[in-house]
């Protein structure tokens, strides 16, 4: 008896205690830059860390996270909403042990969203984020009316650029539109691409400037990745880099950023709201 209680008491302890799963959009200005690739190393680099994560493809009608694994989805969110399967049914588990969710034509079902299909995806999306630590939706490339909508809703925004010109103000004009409705969605950045680390740390420095000038916006540079041949050979064998080659530069780097992610070692000048990412669509999507 006094071990069933103690087991009752840690269990009760365990919910008490138990969080709700950041959402996390990972978004770029421009397509080309990495985002797809970044989101999935990103993901598993958490889950190296510990943490339990979820991988939604957002990238509508060109998702690439099937690609890069190497693997086709049995089922998409398409299936929750339409072939009446639940969020569990449609998980599939990925490599370096994440969760991922195929998109397919989701963001359009979530822009239809009806009073009785909102309270089916409320109460299995709350019961989905009590399982994770994090949700990562990897967004399609630029900004539509539609998800613009749903890039309001999420906890957190991590935008992917590169050093080249038209990618940084592509980025810098994609958190200008965002901001202008929401100016207190935390903001973090990382440099693709760096062929130094001067470049990187320098690109940025120049993003961070201009959103802090322009905007009185106050962003965090999460780290960048450098130009690494690496990525290319994991592409073309379909593995994640980060599993290809754990030694590679690309690879270490990608860690690092997850660890200092997950640590928040990144000043005490952010401080992230609690989730209301629920609310959220209901807010943006039933304007209720």
């Amino acid at each position: 008896m006094k071990d069933q209680a103690e087991n009752l008491r840690r269990r009760l302890e365990a919910r008490q205690n138990q969080t709700m799963a950041r959402t996390i959009a990972v978004l770029s200005g421009k397509g080309g830059v990495g985002k797809s690739n970044f989101s999935l190393n990103f993901s598993i680099s958490l889950s190296k860390r510990g943490k339990r994560v979820l991988l939604f493809d957002m990238d509508i009608g060109m998702g690439n996270i099937d690609i890069l694994i190497g693997g086709h989805a049995p089922y998409s969110i398409i299936d929750f909403f339409e072939n009446g399967c639940s969020l569990e049914e449609i998980i599939t588990v990925g490599p370096g042990d994440i969760s991922i969710i195929t998109g397919g034509t989701g963001l359009m079902n979530l822009v239809s969203l009806d009073e009785e299909k909102y309270a089916r995806f409320n109460e299995e999306f709350s019961s989905l984020m009590k399982n994770y630590d994090y949700i990562l939706f990897d967004m399609g490339a630029g900004i539509t009316h539609d998800s613009m909508k749903f890039l309001l809703c999420v906890d957190e925004l991590v935008v992917i650029t590169t050093p080249e010109p038209t990618s940084i103000t592509d980025a810098y004009s994609a958190m200008k539109y965002i901001h202008s409705i929401n100016k207190e969605i935390p903001c973090f950045l990382v440099c693709n691409r760096v062929f130094t680390s001067k470049e990187g740390k320098e690109t940025l420095k120049r993003l961070q400037n201009a959103f802090l000038k322009f905007l009185d916006f106050e962003t965090v540079g999460l780290g960048y990745l450098p130009d690494d041949r690496t990525v290319s050979k994991a592409v073309s064998k379909q593995i994640p880099f980060v599993l290809f080659n754990a030694e590679a530069a690309v690879s270490k780097a990608i860690m690092d950023i997850a660890t200092r992610y997950a640590n928040h070692s990144f000043g005490e000048r952010l401080t992230l709201p609690k989730s209301h990412f629920l609310r959220n669509v209901k807010k943006y999507f039933l304007g209720k």
